[in-house]
């Protein structure tokens, strides 16, 4: 609608001013569905209400819980992919469209062979008439009809698609420089938001994924990025979601494939790890070396008590050594037993060496030999 100031006019005013006009809607009455054979024919039974379920999973992937009873979350306007085929159509459309029927009609039966195409069940076609999106959706799978020279159609495919993101050098909020690859996994959600909302949805989403892992992990420490993997997928899965829903593609999976460390960064981890492991064990070696000493101190005190416990521990060590067929049998003899006999030895070779230190002397001057 062209106003007098030849400026285009607002349709939500116009909206907003007849909702006033007729006052607040109720909301929604849910009647009760009516079985087929009670009076009625079906195509008097109220729309359901009730989204299939590929619009449920959906939702409940970006809204949360979804109650199946409640009316499907409206698509905003600009996200909605409006055909233009409705409008008003042209002299030269209407020509074009009546001299493809004429050339179809004449040149049969080559031209059956022209117009009817076939897409699989994994594919949909996006059919184009004059370069207007035609109504209806996106056809397929199975055989669809086309008008020659006028009607031009891209495929789309449904199936999940895989690519490696190439290896990226990202900052660590510690200042770590590391060299992370990722892959995704996504597929087309919209036929229609994929052909028509972006040129290249491929690599459109190639290089989203690129710049998302840079700015994910650039928020996490190097601690972080190597015990919390999963975590930073799911927060990836989820921002490239969100960034690639208006074109129709639902990212359904992201894995970090590899961390790569430099070098002189590697031996450092190394030497701080194994010197961790070296003060670990000789704590423990510490420890072993302190219980055991306990254990001795109360094996001695209970030998102490029981004189003839060191003769036993005495005979089983012999016993012990005896089994291995040693031919060296060590006897280990009291210190008691052998003080006085090495007191008597430390004495006459104190003896001997004073006999001797004189003799060699020889007699003084003030002595009278006889």
């Amino acid at each position: 609608m062209i106003s007098v100031a030849g400026q285009q006019d607002d349709p939500l005013s116009e909206v907003q001013q007849y909702h006033q006009h007729l006052g607040p809607i109720p909301p929604p009455v849910l009647l009760p569905q009516i079985p087929l054979g009670a009076g009625l024919s079906t195509q008097t039974h109220p729309p359901s209400t009730t989204p299939p379920p590929q619009q449920q999973q959906h939702h409940q992937q970006r809204y949360g819980m979804f109650n199946p009873t409640t009316l499907a979350i409206p698509i905003p306007d600009n996200l909605r992919v409006k055909t233009a085929e409705a409008d008003s159509i042209g002299c030269v459309e209407v020509l074009a469209t009546v001299c493809s029927t004429i050339l179809m009609v004449l040149t049969l039966p080559i031209s059956i062979f022209l117009c009817f195409k076939v897409v699989q069940e994994y594919e949909r076609a996006v059919i184009f008439r004059l370069g207007r999106l035609r109504s209806g959706g996106a056809r397929g799978p199975g055989v669809f009809f086309v008008l020659p020279c006028i009607d031009n159609y891209c495929k789309v495919d449904l199936r999940t698609v895989s690519f490696d993101v190439p290896p990226q050098e990202v900052l660590t909020r510690d200042s770590v420089t590391v060299s992370v690859d990722a892959v995704v996994y996504y597929r087309i959600r919209d036929p229609l938001n994929a052909v028509v909302q972006v040129a290249n949805y491929s690599h459109s989403t190639r290089l989203l994924a690129a710049t998302t892992l840079r700015n994910v992990l650039g928020t996490r420490n190097l601690s972080e990025l190597l015990t919390e993997r999963e975590a930073i997928s799911h927060s990836m899965q989820v921002t490239l979601d969100e960034a690639t829903d208006p074109w129709g593609v639902q990212v359904e999976r992201v894995e970090i494939k590899d961390v790569s460390l430099p070098d002189s960064l590697q031996r450092s981890m190394a030497a701080e790890a194994e010197a961790a492991r070296e003060a670990r064990a000789k704590v423990i070696a510490a420890e072993g070396e302190m219980k055991s000493s306990r254990a001795l101190k109360e094996a001695s005190d209970i030998m102490c008590e029981s004189p003839a416990a060191l003769q036993l521990r005495y005979l089983q060590t012999l016993s012990s050594i005896a089994g291995e067929k040693n031919s060296t049998i060590v006897f280990p003899l009291p210190i008691e037993l052998i003080g006085p006999l090495m007191n008597i030895t430390s004495s006459i070779t104190s003896k001997m060496a004073a006999s001797a230190a004189s003799t060699a002397a020889g007699p003084r001057p003030n002595e009278v030999i006889d």
